[in-house]
């Protein structure tokens, strides 16, 4: 009979056959990992039909190759249900952790149409957001999806 071997998820837990992060020992007290930034990447049917596969893996693993899955700017990447913004898909909302160490100014951003953006592209998202740089001093204006409140 074969070792098992042990899969350790970011925090050093050993992980649950078949997850990729999910802790064999659940400790409801321990805090949550930190993260610098948060991406809400749209997977519902539309997103998800328009990325033609799984894009946050993908990102997650552009993120681990550059050292951005822990530590003080770490990023984290969440695939979401429908967020509303369809006819822009795919989307993503860009959320900062302000309370740390992140730019107010990336809080609450959507960039519009992200199925399309190359690995480089990304790249620069994630060394921008890691470096503190505001990503509306850095990208085009058409990455974004302008806000409106209705009456």
């Amino acid at each position: 009979m074969a070792n098992k071997e042990i899969k350790l998820n970011d925090m050093g837990n050993e992980v649950v056959e078949g997850f990729a992060c999910k802790p064999v020992d659940f400790d409801a007290s321990r805090p949550i990992m930190h993260y610098q930034s948060l991406l809400l990447v749209c997977d519902d049917e539309r997103c998800h039909k328009a990325q033609k596969g799984d894009k946050s893996i993908e990102l997650r693993d552009m993120l681990k190759d550059m050292g951005l899955n822990k530590g003080a700017n770490r990023i984290k990447v969440t695939r979401t249900s429908c967020n509303g913004a369809c006819r822009f898909r795919a989307v993503t909302q860009v959320t900062t952790n302000t309370q740390a160490n992140g730019v107010a100014k990336n809080n609450g951003l959507w960039l519009k149409n992200t199925h399309q953006y190359t690995k480089d592209e990304w790249k620069n998202i994630f060394e921008l957001l890691s470096t503190g740089k505001m990503l509306v001093d850095n990208l085009d204006a058409e990455a974004f999806i302008p806000m409106k409140v209705y009456n």
